[in-house]
């Protein structure tokens, strides 16, 4: 999460969206500093923000979740360090999985890495062994209250505009970190005949909910009753788990980290 006091603005990084280039962009060029944690929900910066800063100005992104099924499949397929948190190949990395919520969110990473890497398994593959549930994500806490969201298909005019409504003159383009590599550009052509109908109903209900259509050439893709309602459903225990679970897991991994920086520190002495 990113924060001016200058500017009067926050940005709520959500996972998978560009924000890493936009929250550099705003340290670097925009007067921006870095609060609480990458992915902090806006939820987590109300519970310490000022009555003051609580009126700034926010924003944040939110992307095709088509686009970014094929984006993780890539990501796993290309062993991208930093998206599956630590070095595959060493058993010492496994083993130094201190935190709990490190751990929570590796193992779910590694399985589907040795899944893609064991299998030689194409997109197709991966997508009907992983993709059952209706998709959302922690958009859905608070971004239809943000004063802006950038989509990912535009991150360059929806940054320029919020740079504009906060009366900002932008410096230069819109810098692009952690590109996918080894993808095509048109996400479409993984998905095939056999997928097609799994994708519109996992994705169908957020891409209503965001207003993100589904390719012409893909024939009926309305959102059945039953989907909608299990989406519905499913939203009620993710964002108790967003609001609750979330911030309590990262709590404890902020004392551990505490406990263990103040062994090391008293072992260096």
């Amino acid at each position: 999460m990113v924060i001016s006091h200058k500017y009067r603005y926050v940005f709520v990084e959500l996972p998978h969206t560009g924000s890493t280039s936009i929250s550099r962009e705003l340290c670097q060029q925009y007067d921006g500093h870095s609060i609480l944690f990458r992915h902090a929900t806006y939820q987590e910066f109300l519970r310490s923000a000022s009555d003051d800063e609580k009126q700034y100005f926010v924003f944040s992104c939110i992307r095709n979740p088509l686009d970014d099924a094929v984006s993780c499949y890539f990501k796993y397929k290309n062993q991208v360090k930093g998206f599956i948190g630590f070095d595959v190949d060493s058993k010492a990395s496994l083993s130094d999985w201190r935190d709990l919520s490190r751990r929570i969110i590796y193992r779910f990473r590694y399985n589907r890495y040795r899944f893609v890497h064991d299998n030689d398994a194409d997109f197709p593959t991966f997508f009907l062994k992983y993709y059952w549930w209706p998709y959302d994500n922690w958009s859905s806490l608070s971004h239809h209250k943000f004063g802006y969201i950038i989509r990912f298909e535009a991150l360059q005019d929806g940054f320029a505009e919020v740079l504009e409504r906060l009366n900002i003159e932008q410096v230069r383009p819109l810098p692009r970190v952690h590109k996918t590599s080894g993808r095509a550009r048109d996400y479409s052509v993984y998905y095939t005949p056999e997928t097609q109908p799994r994708a519109v109903r996992i994705f169908g209900p957020y891409m209503d909910k965001w207003g993100y259509e589904f390719p012409e050439d893909w024939g009926d893709v309305s959102v059945s009753s039953f989907d909608k309602a299990a989406y519905a459903s499913l939203s009620v225990v993710r964002r108790f788990a967003w609001r609750t679970l979330r911030p309590a897991i990262y709590s404890l991994t902020v004392k551990k980290r505490q406990i263990k920086d103040r062994y090391e520190d008293h072992m260096s002495v």
